[in-house]
């Protein structure tokens, strides 16, 4: 009798090892990310560089995530999953050597985009592995791998708050009331689960991809993102690049971008002779609110609670990733009573109901409120991708890891930064109020995606309100300013979000209920190959 439980052609056992190897591999990931948080401070001190130089190097471990989880999604076939991991591996494994050796900030900067290229590479192979090992339920068995992201920010802190952070040269604590290992020494903890997650990979065996088992061509997955996918893929992807390349943002950037997003998609989808899928198009342009909602507000939350929470705000986020991480290895429970449009609805109204609770919450309630904001982010991510899984099989890696991919660049281009236009917009407001000659004196010109807003220099409207004795008031200000921005943030992303994916599950209910699509060797309708894309591998069960 085989052994082969599933199509994937593996044992339950074989893809017991694939599944937790690769929930290690974005547990990594993590580690290094809340490292980057954790230590950014004493870059600037030991280095002498500038927030915005350090801020730099700290983007640099987010934007090429975008750039190989795309490029990979198009090859990973070919190449083979388990060469691509061990690409990952060897690039976050020289990310880490790089930090904890780092000389220089441009060192440090190497390190980082050394940790943004394999992050793009491991997502890149655990969404679609994950996804073709577990057909018949493939949202749950998402959110329980992406359970690892949470997991690791909460093992990362965990081993470097209680410590604290010392710069490597001077020995000053960051944190207070902690001795404080130099941050060269935390940096050793990313190669922890590289190693291990290296290891179990040595001799696993991974699936077939589901797409190539149904022997749906290559020139069909690529029709499944067709021109419109393209279109906001090469859209962001050129406004990132040519910020980051050029370190400018020139008022027609947005303009430039369409642009180039019309070429490529153009060029693609005439390619393909797709235009792709609308429903698919949509999830893309949601991904935008989605990701500025989870990352985005998880950028700024510390920052905005800590006029309420002091030195607890940095711990504020490791609970919040607790919660995650636990409601994630349950999403079974709401995933077997819910479709994932209702289940996007739910965490819709959950995150709304936690930044709401957060702009007007003092003492217990921050917690009660923060409690709210966990729960209602907990789902988004895996959710959408286990929606894209289930609804465009025939995409393969393309569909799951394009969808990724905007909503990290969205994170970055519009979701991070607008947050930040509503704190400004709030606190100009709130000066204004205390005193019309300080906002005059302190008020500055500023630019969200080529639009210009008025915002107050804080410096010196901080300067000018405590030589006026305004210095509380404008404290409150500040305070207030905060609060702001996380309800205008409620109102204006989770409420869009509820009202799409309710359409979304309103749109299933007339197609007589929501239904996964399931390939099976007749859905490419090539049972000989497909001359013009992939060899059709034998498969063997």
């Amino acid at each position: 009798m085989s052994e082969v439980t599933c199509k994937s052609g593996l044992t339950e056992a074989e893809k017991s090892t694939v599944f937790w190897a690769s929930f290690l591999a974005l547990f990594a990931c993590a580690v290094g990310f809340t490292f980057r948080v954790m230590t950014m401070g004493n870059w600037i001190n030991e280095f002498g560089i500038s927030g915005q130089e350090a801020g730099g190097i700290f983007g640099a471990s987010l934007w090429p995530i975008a750039i190989t989880m795309i490029l990979f999604s198009l090859i990973v076939d070919k190449v083979g999953y388990k060469p691509s991991i061990y690409i990952a591996f060897g690039l976050q494994a020289v990310s880490v050597i790089l930090c904890a050796t780092a000389g220089n900030a441009d060192a440090l900067w190497w390190g980082s985009f050394c940790a943004g290229l394999g992050h793009g590479i491991v997502e890149a192979v655990i969404n679609p592995a994950c996804s073709s090992m577990y057909t018949e339920d493939k949202s749950t068995k998402l959110n329980v791998l992406h359970a690892a992201w949470p997991a690791g920010m909460v093992v990362g802190s965990i081993f470097i708050l209680p410590l604290g952070v010392a710069d490597s040269a001077a020995g000053v604590a960051v944190v207070e009331g902690a001795s404080g290992l130099a941050w060269r020494t935390h940096s050793w903890w990313m190669m922890i689960p590289v190693v291990i997650y290296g290891v179990m990979f040595i001799k696993s065996k991974f699936p077939i991809d589901e797409r190539v088992h149904a022997k749906v061509p290559y020139r069909d997955m690529l029709k499944e993102v067709g021109f419109l996918g393209a279109f906001i893929a090469g859209t962001l992807l050129f406004y990132e690049i040519y910020r980051i390349a050029t370190k400018t943002e020139p008022s027609n950037l947005l303009w430039m971008s369409l642009g180039f997003g019309v070429i490529i998609g153009g060029a693609f989808g005439a390619f393909t002779k797709g235009f792709g899928k609308p429903l698919f198009f949509f999830l893309c342009v949601l991904m935008v609110p989605l990701a500025t909602t989870e990352l985005g507000t998880d950028a700024w939350i510390k920052q905005l609670m800590t006029p309420q929470m002091g030195d607890y705000a940095g711990w504020a986020i490791a609970l919040s990733a607790f919660i995650m991480m636990i409601l994630r290895f349950q999403a079974g429970v709401l995933l077997h009573k819910f479709n994932p449009p209702i289940v996007l609805c739910i965490s819709s109204v959950f995150s709304m109901l936690g930044l709401l609770t957060l702009a007007g919450a003092s003492g217990f309630m921050v917690f009660v409120a923060f409690v709210l904001y966990a729960v209602g982010q907990t789902f988004y991510w895996p959710t959408v991708l286990g929606l894209v899984s289930e609804q465009f099989p025939k995409g393969g890696a393309l569909t799951l890891n394009t969808v990724s991919a905007i909503g990290l660049l969205s994170v970055g281009i519009i979701g991070t930064p607008i947050m930040g236009a509503f704190y400004d917009s709030n606190l100009a407001n709130q000066v204004k109020e205390i005193s019309p000659e300080i906002y005059e004196a302190s008020q500055s010109e500023k630019t969200f995606f080529s639009a210009t807003y008025t915002g107050i220099d804080t410096a010196k409207a901080q300067e000018a309100a405590t030589a006026a004795g305004l210095g509380e008031k404008f404290s409150g200000a500040v305070d207030n300013a905060g609060r702001g921005a996380l309800k205008t943030t409620a109102l204006a992303f989770p409420l869009v979000m509820l009202i799409c994916f309710a359409l979304i599950a309103f749109y299933y209910k007339s197609k007589g209920g929501y239904k996964p699509i399931v390939l099976d060797e007749e859905e490419g309708d090539n049972k000989h190959g497909d001359p013009e894309g992939e060899p059709i591998p034998a498969v063997e069960l």
